[in-house]
């Protein structure tokens, strides 16, 4: 089993009980907010707060209240459940046909920083409250015996006009109190997916969050790989997307910003390559590093240069074996696998020169063991205003920008605090999740002068102590990609 991924020093015993530490109002540098909630009708919330130890405070937050119920929605020729007007009145020229009232919803997504708002049509029949949703489920069944493809929605999950109600959980981390560290985990490997209650476990940690999105798109066996940058105690173990958002940790500091990665392998003959990727599946003609906390084989089908700790070739092999601890393995299949044959011969010397770089300053990072790297989901926040990077961070589309779903989100403060949320969504009458503008909104409300939103929906998971403290939606903590520390030292 390869080491755990997780920051060094994590053998220090912590007490996770939670325990009354209080701070007079002077002290605090991050104080939950006295205005009223930013999202629905602006209700009081009610909130309860438990003091976690010196300097973390974890805040139930709860407000609105249930007015949604239930609609059908008839599906375009395409699948989606939305189209162009004139296709949308076609539809709903069917759905009058088969005996039923149709109507015809005009949706707007809203626009964000990089990318334009957007108009399309819904098909609707039909409203029946909360209670009701056998009812609509009925009435759905006869619709699809009339041919139709329809589905069942709760209006909540729409994204549009509601009165909530939200649930949320907040931890806040005060910059002047809080004396311990955080950290990125990937658990015991980047392969493989792993609860955040396993890592908050592991790494002894007093809060964990989970962190960005993971590859749902390669085989099932690798599905914890980070999309987007990775580093755990100085080492990168997932390039960059370029150009994406990403939290950057060290020490007891955050910062949000946006990332590239450059990977070279250099042969001991001078010649240069560039390094495609880092522990994830190759594609043709690539070149991609693999390092001992990648916990899977090297992709079959090409040949892989054994590195050790010095970048000397230690053996070639053809691939499709796992990565010995202390080495680190250089694949290559089609143009890639013959420049390892070209250069990377039998006890040679192949550095690998890596460097990331924070896009906003234009400065390259140092690779010390206390510098950790998040990949975030979706930025939100930029020097206190709403900034919704949608486009570039690879989710621009109705169904994530205007759509409510369970966030993770995560903002720091002026003064450098951290401020760590979950809203619970996809239950009915009890949490209806947040978009993407009510995310901004909600994380400026709480402080934040910049914030991103982490992965969601059913990975959106909380940890405390030894205790989940939000409600993941998939009725259970799933396992994911990574996870955010943060440490008692």
């Amino acid at each position: 089993m390869s080491r755990r991924t997780i920051a060094g020093g994590l053998a220090i015993a912590a007490a996770l009980a939670l325990t009354a530490l209080p701070a007079t109002a002077e002290q605090r540098t991050v104080r939950f907010p006295s205005a009223k909630f930013p999202l629905g009708a602006r209700p009081v919330p009610t909130k309860a707060m438990t003091a976690v130890t010196q300097g973390i405070d974890l805040y139930d937050v709860q407000a609105g209240s249930a007015t949604d119920g239930y609609t059908l929605t008839v599906l375009m020729p395409s699948g989606r459940d939305y189209g162009m007007q004139h296709t949308a009145e076609a539809k709903a020229a069917e759905v009058e046909a088969a005996g039923e009232t149709p109507s015809v919803q005009k949706v707007v997504k809203p626009g964000v920083a990089d990318a334009p708002s957007q108009t399309v049509y819904m098909v609707r029949v039909g409203m029946w409250p909360l209670k009701d949703k056998k009812k609509a489920e009925k009435a759905a069944k006869k619709l699809k015996e009339a041919g139709l493809k329809v589905k069942v929605d709760y209006l909540g999950d729409d994204g549009l006009k509601t009165t909530g109600p939200w649930s949320a959980k907040v931890v806040m981390v005060d910059s002047r109190m809080f004396r311990g560290s955080y950290a990125a985990s990937l658990g015991r490997s980047v392969a493989k997916r792993e609860t955040v209650s396993s890592m908050v476990k592991a790494g002894k940690a007093l809060v964990g969050v989970n962190g960005g999105f993971f590859n749902i798109h390669t085989s099932k066996a690798l599905r914890g790989e980070p999309v987007g940058a990775s580093l755990v105690g100085g080492r990168l173990l997932s390039e960059a997307v370029p150009g994406r958002s990403a939290v950057v940790l060290k020490g007891r500091t955050a910062k949000i910003t946006e990332l590239k990665t450059d990977v070279t392998a250099v042969s001991q003959d001078g010649t240069k390559v560039e390094v495609n990727g880092v522990n994830r599946a190759a594609t043709t003609d690539e070149l991609v590093l693999y390092t001992e906390e990648w916990g899977a084989k090297t992709p079959s089908g090409g040949t892989d240069a054994v590195l050790d700790a010095s970048g000397k070739v230690v053996g070639l092999r053809a691939s499709g074996a796992a990565v010995a601890a202390g080495m680190r393995v250089l694949h290559g299949n089609g143009l890639a696998a013959d420049w390892i044959n070209e250069h990377a011969w039998q006890d040679w010397t192949v550095k690998i020169v890596t460097k990331v770089v924070d896009l906003r300053t234009k400065r390259a990072l140092k690779l010390t063991p206390d510098l950790h790297v998040i990949s975030g989901g979706v930025g939100l926040v930029r020097n206190g205003k709403v900034k919704i990077t949608a486009k570039r961070d690879g989710h621009d589309s109705i169904n994530m920008i205007l759509r409510r779903h369970p966030r993770t989100l995560l903002g720091t403060t002026r003064n450098g605090s951290l401020i760590l949320a979950t809203i619970d969504g996809r239950r009915p009458g009890e949490t209806v999740g947040a978009n993407f503008v009510e995310a901004a909104q909600f994380m400026r409300w709480l402080g934040a002068t910049q914030a991103i939103n982490l992965d969601g929906g059913g990975s959106t998971a909380m940890v405390v102590g030894k205790k989940v403290v939000n409600r993941p939606s998939d009725g259970a903590e799933r396992a994911v990609g990574d996870a955010l520390l943060v440490l008692p030292k």
